[in-house]
C-alpha cells in the first residue's frame, strides 16, 4: 500500500522483534483477560448464589465493570475515528484544492540535451526557436512553452529576493524568497492561467526592450496592498541592481506545491536575465495527452540532434506524488478505525446480551406488572446508548487533545473541527444503537411466565 518513492521503502519488512512483541503483548492480555474472570468466580459465595438464583448470580458492580470497559472501548474507537476522519476530509479537501490553472489536457516532458553541443545560453536559445514552432505545429496541440521545473518540484527551484522601488535597506532585507518563472508569450495559455490585471508576455517584451514581469496577487499585495501594481517597479539581483516593471498580475498557483499556493514572479524569456534555459516543455493538447507522445518524441528527434524528450506524461500523473503519502495516511487510519469501531460495536452487543440474559427474571416480572415490548426494548437500548454516550464523551475530549498530534498532517481542517466530531460521534452512536437493538429486540421475546417459574 505504500506509494512509489516513499523514504527508505526497501527496509520496510516484517520485523522479528516487532512481530514477537505484538504475539507477547497479545498473549500477556489473553492471560489476563482469561484469568480475571476466573479469579472472579472463584470468590463468589455459593450460598448467596443458590438463594438468588443463576441468572441473578451477576452483582451490580461487576455489570457497571463490564459496561465501562465497554465504554473505554467506545472512547478510544471514537479517538481513532475522529483522527481517521479529520486525515479524510483534508485528503478530499487537498484533492479538490483550487490550482488556478487547468490541469487536464496538459503534458509535461522533459528535454534530454547533450550540454557539450548546448552548453551556453544563446545555444539553449537558438534550440527552443527552433523546437518550440515545431512542437506547436502538431496536430492536436495547443499551446507550448518550457517552464523552469515539472510540477510540484517543491522549493527547490529557482528563487529570488526582490525589493518594491522605495523600500529600505532593513525593508528589503526582511522580504521573503520569492518563486521565479521564466516563461514565453504562450506560458499562461499553455497552462490557462487567469489574467487578473493588465497584460501577460508579448513577442514585444525582448532583449533590449524595457525588462518587465509578470506577478502574482500575493505578491502585488505584498509589496503594494491594495494599490494597483501595474506600472510599479521592483528591484532584482545580489545587490538590487536589476530593476523591472510590471505588467500583469496572475493567481497564485499551486504548479511548485500542492500544499501551498506560491507567491510568483515571472520573467520573459525573451529579456536573459539567467544563466540557463528552462528545459522542461508544458504542452496543451486538444486530445488525450498520452496520444501525442510519440509523435512529439518523434518531432522533437528530427528537429536537432543531441536533444530528445526524456520523459513525458499527464499532468494527472504528477499530482498523484503530493497525494501519495495523505492517501496512505488516510488508508491506514480507515483500517485502525475501521477496527476499532467493530470491536466496540462487538463488546457493546455482548454486554447488553449478557445483561438480558442476567435480569431474565426482572424483565419477567416488569412484564407481568404490564410493561410492554417496546418498554423493554427502550430500557436495554437506552441503556446501552447511555455506555455509548459515555464513551463517546470520554473519546471527544480525547480527540480535543490527542488530535493536534495530527497537525502536520492536516490540510484545510483544525484538529478540533467541529463538523468532522460531530460526524464521527453521531456515527458511532448510530453503531451502537444497532449493536444494542438485537439484544433489546430478544429481551421482547421473553415470557413473563416462563421466566418467573424458572426462577
Amino acid at each position: 500500500m505504500a506509494p512509489a518513492g516513499l523514504p527508505r521503502l526497501d527496509e520496510i519488512q516484517l520485523n522479528t522483534s516487532a512481530l514477537a512483541g505484538a504475539v507477547g503483548i497479545t498473549g500477556v492480555a489473553m492471560l489476563l483477560f482469561g484469568l480475571a474472570p476466573a479469579v472472579i468466580t472463584s470468590r463468589v459465595g455459593i450460598e448467596p448464589v443458590l438463594r438468588s438464583g443463576t441468572r441473578q448470580s451477576a452483582s451490580r458492580r461487576s455489570r457497571l465493570g463490564t459496561e465501562g470497559l465497554v465504554a473505554g472501548q467506545v472512547a478510544l474507537a471514537l479517538l481513532v475515528l475522529s483522527a481517521s476522519g479529520l486525515v479524510a476530509r483534508s485528503l478530499i479537501k487537498l484533492e479538490r484544492a483550487e490550482l488556478s490553472f487547468e490541469p487536464s489536457h496538459l503534458l509535461i516532458g522533459d528535454l534530454a540535451v547533450r550540454y557539450d553541443l548546448f552548453d551556453t545560453q544563446a545555444k539553449q536559445r537558438t534550440l527552443l526557436d527552433g523546437l518550440l514552432p515545431r512542437v506547436r505545429a502538431i496536430p492536436g496541440v495547443r499551446a507550448v512553452s518550457p517552464v523552469v521545473a515539472a510540477p510540484f518540484s517543491g522549493p527547490g527551484g529557482w528563487d529570488g529576493k526582490f525589493a518594491a522601488e522605495g523600500q529600505s535597506t532593513e525593508q528589503a532585507a526582511a522580504n521573503p524568497m520569492l518563486n521565479m518563472e521564466v516563461v514565453t508569450p504562450d506560458y499562461f495559455a499553455t497552462l490557462d492561467i487567469a489574467v487578473r490585471r493588465g497584460r501577460v508576455f508579448t513577442d514585444a517584451d525582448r532583449e533590449g526592450a524595457p525588462p518587465v514581469v509578470v506577478v502574482s496577487e500575493s505578491v502585488a499585495r505584498l509589496y503594494w496592498g491594495s494599490d494597483d501594481p501595474i506600472g510599479k517597479r521592483l528591484k532584482i539581483g545580489e545587490h538590487l541592481e536589476r530593476t523591472v516593471s510590471v505588467v500583469g498580475v496572475v493567481p497564485d498557483t499551486r504548479y511548485r506545491e500542492l500544499r501551498e499556493a506560491r507567491p510568483s514572479v515571472y520573467f520573459p524569456m525573451g529579456q536573459p536575465f539567467f544563466p540557463f534555459e528552462p528545459m522542461t516543455l508544458a504542452i496543451r493538447t486538444a486530445r488525450p495527452p498520452a496520444e501525442l507522445v510519440p509523435t512529439i518524441r518523434r518531432v522533437i528527434g528530427e528537429t536537432e540532434p543531441g536533444v530528445a524528450l526524456a520523459s513525458a506524461a499527464p499532468f494527472g500523473t504528477y499530482l498523484e506524488g503530493p497525494l501519495a503519502q495523505p492517501r496512505l495516511n488516510a488508508l491506514l487510519l480507515g483500517v485502525f478505525a475501521g477496527s476499532a469501531v467493530a470491536l466496540a460495536a462487538v463488546g457493546l452487543f455482548g454486554a447488553m446480551a449478557t445483561m438480558v440474559r442476567q435480569r431474565t427474571r426482572e424483565l419477567g416480572v416488569r412484564m407481568a406488572l404490564g410493561a410492554t415490548a417496546r418498554d423493554l426494548r427502550r430500557m436495554v437500548m437506552g441503556r446501552g446508548l447511555a455506555v455509548a454516550s459515555v464513551g463517546s464523551a470520554l473519546g471527544l475530549l480525547g480527540a480535543l487533545l490527542a488530535n493536534r498530534l495530527l497537525v502536520t498532517l492536516l490540510y484545510g481542517v483544525t484538529p478540533t473541527d467541529l463538523a468532522t466530531l460531530t460526524a464521527v460521534t453521531g456515527f458511532l452512536i448510530g453503531i451502537a444503537a444497532l449493536a444494542s437493538f438485537a439484544p433489546a429486540q430478544s429481551s421482547t421475546r421473553i415470557d413473563a411466565v416462563v421466566a418467573l417459574r424458572h426462577e
